[in-house]
């Protein structure tokens, strides 16, 4: 008969209120930026300038956001074809993202190969070198395949991600038993099977963390030096545009965050349950 073992938590009830309370301290802290720049999005053009700056918008008002779409509606390139860009460039870089990453995480974890923990090594060196050292390789490397200039010099660069495969690594590792493929391949399953149908539905939590992490790297891309041609910009150019544009855009401006935000917050609300996950059992050992 198995005995059962309940788990006992030593803690009062004062205790249990006040971490209550200081979890509520830090998370409205970490609401503010976001409060702020919503209701700075709101405030007229006078409220800019007050002294002392208010925190919240006295008379609330969509305006700024009408200024912003007039001022894609008089330029060239119209607000629609920066949002098809910068949406066409997340989402395929996203894809290719996960997919490489995972594929060569299983490699490395589950396959026994030559120079494989060298490989390994050199991609955890490569996370300590910054995006800046390595453009003019880049560069190089899209001019002789032809793709300076186009939607490939954003995307193919993004598949190539050492944090996402070191994540991806780390838990397949720690989530899939070596006896569950050795499973498989007794059964005659072959490797990429295994990868499909077994790997990738248990590593769920750590590739959806990956798209959050990857989408909002690609979402926030602005100016590269790999695009030049105006109409393949991204939103993100645009704004910084507007935010050039010095006092008469502030309210422009703010609206612009405002509307960057929204679409990674809902990437992240929808995935954060796995994200959570992903957190907590990334330290979990056999």
């Amino acid at each position: 008969m198995a005995l059962k073992i309940k788990r006992q938590i030593n803690r009062s009830f004062g205790g249990t209120l006040a971490i209550w309370v200081l979890l509520c301290i830090f998370a409205v802290f970490m609401l503010l930026p976001l409060i702020y720049a919503v209701s700075s999005a709101l405030k007229p053009m006078d409220e800019f300038f007050l002294f002392p700056p208010k925190f919240f918008a006295e008379n609330p008002t969509i305006q700024n956001f009408k200024t912003l779409f007039s001022v894609f509606d008089n330029s060239e390139v119209p607000l629609s074809r920066y949002l098809f860009n910068t949406v066409f460039v997340s989402v395929l870089g996203t894809v290719g993202q996960v997919i490489l990453s995972s594929a060569c995480a299983y490699a490395l974890a589950k396959l026994h190969f030559p120079c494989r923990e060298v490989m390994f090594k050199v991609i955890v060196a490569s996370l300590m070198f910054n995006s800046t050292i390595t453009s003019i390789a880049n560069f190089l490397t899209l001019r002789s395949l032809n793709m300076v200039d186009t939607y490939w010099a954003v995307i193919i660069p993004s598949f190539a991600s050492p944090m996402g495969l070191y994540l991806m690594k780390q838990f397949i590792e720690q989530m899939i038993p070596d006896t569950l493929l050795e499973a498989g391949r007794i059964d005659g399953a072959g490797e990429i099977y295994m990868f499909i149908k077994i790997a990738l539905p248990l590593v769920k939590p750590a590739w959806l963390t990956l798209i959050v992490f990857a989408f909002q790297a690609l979402w926030n891309t602005g100016s590269t030096a790999y695009v030049y041609k105006e109409e393949l910009k991204t939103i993100n150019y645009a704004l910084s545009q507007i935010q050039a544009g010095g006092i008469a855009r502030s309210g422009a401006a703010a609206a612009g965050t405002v509307i960057m935000m929204i679409v990674p917050m809902i990437v992240f609300v929808i995935t954060q349950s796995n994200i959570l996950e992903t957190m907590a059992t990334s330290g979990m050992k056999d």
